[in-house]
């Protein structure tokens, strides 16, 4: 029997791949994907469990559905994904409405899932988080001119407040391949913009190969007809001079660097267990801008960790003041069951999410001053659709990255081509996003 299965997909890329992944499997066993849950005979609801917040998100979901199930609109829930690794001992006991649940290390397993709580019982199934698998055939989620590649799985950095290694294990890089495969088929599906992703793409090669080979990747990516290639999630520890050459030498290559670096305080480095000195990210972020022309750094900082005194917050501060980190995502230190970092003292959470405000109110004027800088330039942007009500199009530069930067509108007197490259003169700025004109040319 065929059954209609509607999924939804919450948190980082990495988990909307194996979303992907579900789908393709779901209908290659000749059961039909559905894009909305209503009307679905089983809804899976592919969670995050990274923070606290994104648990409370896949609860509200998981409790909409199950509302829709109490209508008769759906049939059965399945959960899957980061939340049910996490605290799989809790969801099917605390949940009753769920029907079934899949940690990370059991996503292959969808297909039989399905047709075990369609057939009345209730599945429940945690295979290996250190020996999952990677690949497989893909259903894109993203608009059909980008896609993500995950090119490793799990992550060996064990920061103290982190809870990533416990709920998709150790690191695993994939053959590389098996990567050139998945990427060229994305090629041929038309895929222009190639993401590359993993929990920290800087070690790709090292458990496979005996050393870094994100940079032998990337060229031959290069090769592939992609006309961008983005990097996500680069630490500093392990970025070696061949990747910024590499990074400055190929065309296709974005200069666009995500380097989550938390904090620039060494006493709150250390007990983070993070392998940075205020000095090493100092002197990195110097060498990269001196070597990549036209470089847009992207970040990630915690307020509120463990040891972050008043002076140390402000130190904070004064850093980005001086490095003029172009994009950066502030979040307040969540205490994370589980994590050595939520039995340290820190400061409350309403201190933490009052300086998270502070910090993003100099991250403002940062990109103030960027927006400022670049008007009168023209460049090349994606186009993504039109905004009805600011009578716009808009898109996105090589700066600026799906979902997390913002956009850049423009007025156009012919209409481009939603998917495609068009130059763009900056003119001006609105609502901290880059305005423009469509160039003809």
């Amino acid at each position: 029997m065929s059954y209609n299965v509607a999924f939804i997909s919450l948190g980082c890329a990495k988990n909307q791949v194996n979303c992907e992944q579900m789908m393709a499997l779901v209908e290659g066993s000749g059961h039909h994907v559905q894009a909305e849950p209503d009307g679905a005979d089983v809804v899976v609801v592919n969670t995050c469990g990274f923070l606290s917040s994104a648990n409370e998100e896949a609860i509200d979901n998981i409790l909409q559905m199950a509302e829709l199930k109490r209508a008769g609109r759906i049939q059965k829930i399945l959960v899957t994904g980061c939340m049910a690794q996490r605290y799989k001992g809790d969801v099917l006991e605390e949940l009753p409405e769920v029907d079934g649940i899949l940690g990370t290390g059991s996503y292959t397993e969808i297909v039989s899932a399905v047709e075990q709580a369609m057939a009345g019982q209730r599945p429940s199934r945690f295979g290996s988080i250190h020996t999952a698998e990677q690949g497989g055939e893909r259903i894109l989620s993203t608009p059909p001119w980008y896609a993500y590649l995950r090119i490793a799985e799990g992550c060996d950095n064990h920061c103290a407040y982190c809870v990533i290694p416990s709920l998709r294990g150790k690191y695993r890089s994939r053959p590389m391949e098996e990567l050139l495969t998945e990427a060229a088929e994305l090629a041929d599906a038309g895929v222009k913009e190639l993401i590359v992703i993993a929990q920290d793409i800087t070690r790709y090669g090292t458990d496979l190969y005996g050393g870094h080979a994100l940079a032998r990747l990337l060229r031959q990516l290069a090769k592939l007809p992609f006309h961008w290639i983005r990097l996500h999630y680069l630490y500093p520890d392990e970025i070696t001079d061949e990747l910024i050459d590499t990074v400055a030498e190929e065309e296709k290559v974005l200069p666009y660097i995500d380097l989550p670096i938390q904090h620039c305080n060494d006493t709150i480095l250390k007990a983070m267990n993070r392998r940075d000195t205020k000095a090493e990210l100092l002197a990195l972020l110097k060498t990269l801008r001196e070597r990549i022309p036209g470089l847009v750094l992207r970040t990630s900082l915690i307020t509120g960790l463990p040891y972050e005194t008043p002076e140390a917050f402000e130190e904070l501060c004064d850093f980005l003041r001086e490095v003029k980190i172009e994009r950066a995502g502030v979040f307040p230190f969540s205490p994370e069951e589980g994590t050595r970092a939520a039995a340290m003292d820190h400061v409350p959470t309403e201190e933490a999410v009052r300086r998270a405000e502070l910090v993003v109110d100099v991250q403002s004027d940062i990109i103030d001053a960027y927006n400022a800088s670049v008007l009168g330039q023209s460049r090349e942007v994606l186009c993504e659709g039109f905004d009805g009500q600011a009578q716009m199009f808009f898109g996105r530069s090589y700066a600026e990255s799906p979902d997390i930067d913002g956009r850049i509108y423009f007025t156009a007197e012919k209409d481009p081509q939603i998917g495609e490259f068009v130059t763009v003169r900056l003119t001006g700025v609105m609502d901290g996003e880059l305005t423009g004109e469509l160039e003809d040319r």
